[in-house]
Parts: C-alpha cells; sequence; structure tokens
C-alpha cells in the first residue's frame, strides 16, 4: 500500500472515531483536573487512545473482522455481532451523533424546532457518501478530516498562544488520583467497542487498497492505526487544554459542550460559534458515515444483505430515532452497550495471546462468560441499580468496582487458568516415545 493510501485512510480512521462526543468530553475533565491536566490525560489517552489502538492492532493481526469471534460458539458469535452493530448504530450512536450535531451546530442559530428537516438532509447525506465506498478514502481521508482537522487547529492554537486563564486548582476527584480518574474517564468513553466495529470497513479498506497478504495487511494496520493514535492524542490533548484554561468563562459549566460554547464565543464571537457548529457537523457526519458502513458491510458479508438496502435502512432508522423516543431507546441501548464493551475488551485480550480457533473455543467462552457476569455488575453499578446496602461489600470485595472495571481481573483470572489447564491438557494428550530395548 501507498504511503499516500496509508495516510489517507489513517486520517479516514481518525475521523469516523472523532464524533462529537469525542470533541466535547475532554474540555470538562481538562476543568476538572485543572492544574492536574498532564496527569489526568497521561491516564485517559492509555484508556482512551490506548485501548481502541491496541484492538485495531488485533483486529489487523487476524486479517478480518469476524476471526475475533471464530472459536465462540456460532449463535454466541452471531449475537454479539447484531448487539455491538445495532447499538452502535441505528439505535444508539448514530442518533445521538444526529441529534448532538442538531443541538451543538444549528439549534443555536435556528429560532424555530428544525429538528426533523435537518435529520432528513443530515441522514440523506451520510447514506450517499456511505454508497460511495470506493471512495470512501477519497471523501473522509482526503477531504473533509484535512478540513476538520485544520478547523481543530485553529481552536488549539488560539488556545495555546492566548488563554482565557490560567489552570485553576483540581476538584476533589483530581487532587490526589488525578492519573486514576483519567484512566477511568478515558475506559467510560467505550472507543474500544467502536474499534471492533469501525474495524469491518477499516480492514476492508486497507485490503481494497492492495494490502492482501497477512503481513502486509497487518503491517498497514499498525501504520493506520499510529496515525490515528497520533492525531486522536493531539486532539485530546488539546481540547482538554481549552477546558483547563477556561475558568474564567465556564467555571460553572456542567458538559463539555457548554464550555467550548463559550470559549469560541469569548474568543471569536459569532465567527466562533459558527466555527464550532462546522467542526461539530462535520466530526457527526464522518462518524455517521463510518457506522453505516460498518453495519452494513457486516449484514452483507454475514447474511448476504445487499449493502445498498441495509444502509438505507440504518439511516432510515437513525432518522426516525432521533426525531421519536431517543431517550426511550437510550434507556435500553446504553445497559447493552455498558455490557458489549467489557465483552469486547475482553475479546482482544484474549485473541492477543490466544489463536482464535475452534480448538481454543472453551478459553474464548470461559473469558467471556465471566466477563459478561462482572461487566453486568459494572453495569447496574453505572446506571446506579445496585442497592446502596450492597456497594461498600462489592467496593471492599470486588477489586476495581469503584474504577466500572471489576470484570478485568475476574476476566485476566480465568484467561489464565484456561490457558495454563489448555496447555496441561494438551501435554497430557501427547504420545509418549517408546524407548528402544537395549
Amino acid at each position: 500500500m501507498t504511503k499516500q493510501n496509508t495516510l489517507a485512510i489513517g486520517l479516514m480512521t481518525f475521523a469516523m472515531f472523532l464524533g462529537a462526543g469525542n470533541i466535547i468530553f475532554p474540555p470538562f475533565l481538562g476543568l476538572q483536573a485543572g492544574t492536574q491536566y498532564f496527569p489526568a490525560m497521561l491516564g485517559f489517552l492509555v484508556t482512551a487512545v490506548g485501548l481502541p489502538a491496541l484492538t485495531l492492532i488485533v483486529m489487523g493481526r487476524l486479517s478480518h473482522s469476524q476471526q475475533l469471534t471464530a472459536a465462540l460458539p456460532k449463535p454466541m458469535a452471531t449475537g454479539f455481532w447484531v448487539l455491538l452493530f445495532t447499538a452502535i448504530g441505528p439505535a444508539f450512536g448514530m442518533p445521538r451523533a444526529v441529534t448532538v450535531a442538531y443541538e451543538m451546530g444549528i439549534a443555536p442559530f435556528a429560532s424555530n424546532d428544525l429538528l426533523l428537516p435537518f435529520s432528513l438532509v443530515f441522514v440523506t447525506v451520510t447514506l450517499l457518501l456511505a454508497f460511495q465506498r470506493g471512495k470512501l478514502v477519497d471523501y473522509i481521508g482526503k477531504v473533509m478530516t484535512p478540513l476538520l482537522v485544520l478547523l481543530l487547529a485553529v481552536l488549539a492554537i488560539s488556545a495555546v498562544v492566548s488563554p482565557i486563564s490560567p489552570m485553576t486548582l483540581p476538584s476533589a476527584a483530581y487532587q490526589h488520583q488525578a492519573v486514576t480518574q483519567g484512566l477511568i474517564q478515558g475506559y467510560m468513553t467505550m472507543d474500544a467497542i467502536a474499534a471492533v466495529g469501525f474495524g469491518w470497513v477499516i480492514i476492508k479498506t486497507i485490503q481494497d487498497k492492495g494490502a492482501t497478504s497477512t503481513n502486509g495487511l497487518f503491517t498497514s494496520t499498525v501504520k493506520v492505526t499510529l496515525i490515528y493514535a497520533a492525531l486522536m492524542s493531539a486532539c485530546y490533548l488539546a481540547m482538554a487544554y481549552v477546558g483547563a484554561t477556561s475558568s474564567a468563562v465556564a467555571s460553572d459549566a456542567t458538559n463539555g459542550g457548554e464550555i467550548l460554547t463559550r470559549y469560541v464565543a469569548n474568543l471569536f464571537g459569532l465567527q466562533g460559534q459558527l466555527l464550532l457548529a462546522i467542526i461539530i457537523v462535520m466530526a457527526c457526519l464522518t462518524t455517521t458515515v463510518g457506522l453505516t458502513n460498518a453495519c452494513a458491510e457486516y449484514y452483507q458479508q454475514t447474511f448476504n444483505a445487499p449493502f445498498s438496502i441495509t444502509a438505507t435502512i440504518v439511516c432510515a432508522l437513525t432518522g426516525l430515532l432521533a426525531n421519536f423516543g431517543l431517550d426511550q431507546i437510550l434507556q435500553i441501548s446504553l445497559p447493552v452497550i455498558l455490557v458489549l464493551c467489557p465483552v469486547a475488551i475482553a475479546l482482544v485480550i484474549t485473541a492477543l495471546v490466544v489463536k482464535p480457533a475452534s480448538s481454543q473455543r472453551a478459553i474464548f467462552v470461559a473469558a467471556v462468560s465471566v466477563t459478561l457476569v462482572f461487566g453486568s455488575i459494572d453495569t447496574l453499578h453505572i446506571l446506579g441499580l445496585i442497592p446502596a446496602q450492597w456497594e461498600s461489600t462489592l467496593t471492599d470485595f470486588l477489586p476495581l468496582y469503584a474504577a466500572h472495571a471489576s470484570w478485568l481481573l475476574p476476566c485476566l483470572t480465568t484467561l489464565l487458568f484456561s490457558f495454563l489447564a489448555n496447555v496441561s491438557l494438551g501435554n497430557r494428550s501427547k504420545p509418549v516415545a517408546s524407548t528402544p530395548a537395549k
């Protein structure tokens, strides 16, 4: 694969990950971290960028996204992928992107409710770009992403050259545990699950550009991932710095979107608000295009469903749910995503140390099952459904429970014992060589 194509796919990967949430989340973290900005961001980047990057590299090593679940029983594997693409696609990720694009990009300048016409236009443009599968890299990687990076650079450079205020003291949570808080917040972005979904598009795009051999695909995936990781890290650092230096205008802000709106309005006035609106709308559009392609690619490869029909259904459902019943859909889909995220990471970790094959089925099933149980506990914790009288007991007996990652140690322990048991059984099954008689 040429260097130009590698760069373009790297830019495309960055753009697909860079949704509105990735832009508006770091400023709030920066505001809370204050003078603890650097240790907080160190922890944040490990999980917010490191986990998705590891996922993409493992996917490239497997040569095909579906190999990630090759060792699981077929019903379990199919159920995982269907739930994943439904949750990050038309049931949660895409409708949220449409509504965020409207609320931050259009609503501040509109006197009437224009969500319905906006959503129709937005999903139509998404569908048209998704249909151009062969030109996806050209549209996103070579045109939209460089413009998006330029707009973000203008905002970041302005914040560095002329910060509104100095960094203030950190909030209580960041005073003594800044790195830990950063790790937790980075994990909660759940980009690792997005990496599993986007892997379908990224791997297919790399193969279409000429990297067809196993080694070539893996090497190209690593290069693409490094480009994504560098750009996403720079974006996170810049947006968090904006938040860390915004106390003069946003000390009482409750979310990153509010911080950014006040910040750019103070620096640039109406022009700044227009700049922010363009950034948000473009970021949401690149994400919905990537998710549409990922969903349609999966259903085409797995069920032989026509790409155009699947993409149309995904976009139609997205437009519908963006206008009607989104709150109810979020209540149903958010728990699914919270459970799927640790399961996806567990699969990636297992595939990193064990080759996904039917002979290793017991290891994969054990790791996924244990993660599912403890991940469900974490989900109930995040949603505030754990009875108050149980909180202290779970905190004492489940490591990382407070960090919403109580699944991690049981998963790693299960993986270790399953691997050792598998090796032991394998050694026992080998025939013992006979000793020739003297």
